[in-house]
């Protein structure tokens, strides 16, 4: 699931949810939402469907294996407060998901390849790890390279980010500031985190 390469316009049809946000799977989304391969009549998921649908969304829209969800979901259950708000903010405290959110990138895709191609630095120091938790006061910055500032500047202009009130980000410099941990409100992912932990609670 990490290395998902299949067709991700598909994915997002059969999910029902922008879990791929290149152009080509938002496409296919708006153009044709239904599921692939499904007739007009649709049979109604049962409550294990749908906490299943759910769980394949944080796997993809995170570009987690599962054997990584599972590490989270264990991680969360020993720590105190609602498990599935505690697994939804581990992820995305990831170093990935905070370059896309803050701006660097346009998808979490290109943002794992460029941590992989060693393209950032955290507090100062060239990292590899997407799967790196960031906490607050760490910062993310593009490595002094005229090649990378190029590319991440010009990304940076058409990424569409938002703002959000736990990174802060400046766009001329190319450097990103934790400024707290992220809470449940702030997962822009819509999924049943309820039915998820009581699945893989079992």
């Amino acid at each position: 699931m990490g290395r998902y390469t299949g067709p991700k316009g598909r994915v997002n049809r059969r999910l029902g949810a922008m879990v791929f946000e290149n152009a080509g799977a938002v496409k296919a989304l708006e153009k044709r939402p239904k599921p692939p391969g499904m007739a007009e009549r649709r049979r109604k998921q049962s409550v294990y469907g749908l906490a299943l649908a759910d769980k394949q969304k944080i796997k993809y829209y995170y570009g987690l294996r599962e054997a990584q969800l599972r590490r989270y979901f264990d991680a969360a259950r020993r720590m105190k407060g609602n498990t599935g708000e505690i697994l939804l903010v581990l992820c995305e405290r990831r170093l990935d998901n905070v370059i896309r959110r803050a701006g660097f990138t346009k998808t979490r895709l290109q943002a794992r390849q460029g941590v992989a191609h060693r393209h950032f630095q955290l507090n100062g120091r060239t990292v590899d790890k997407p799967s790196i938790f960031v906490k607050p006061g760490d910062v993310i910055s593009v490595r002094n390279r005229p090649n990378l500032k190029k590319l991440y500047g010009e990304l940076v202009d058409t990424s569409g980010r938002q703002s959000l009130d736990w990174v802060s980000f400046d766009g001329r410099e190319l450097e990103a500031r934790v400024q707290s941990y992220p809470i449940a409100s702030d997962v822009s992912l819509p999924v049943d985190i309820g039915q998820v932990v009581a699945m893989m609670a079992r």
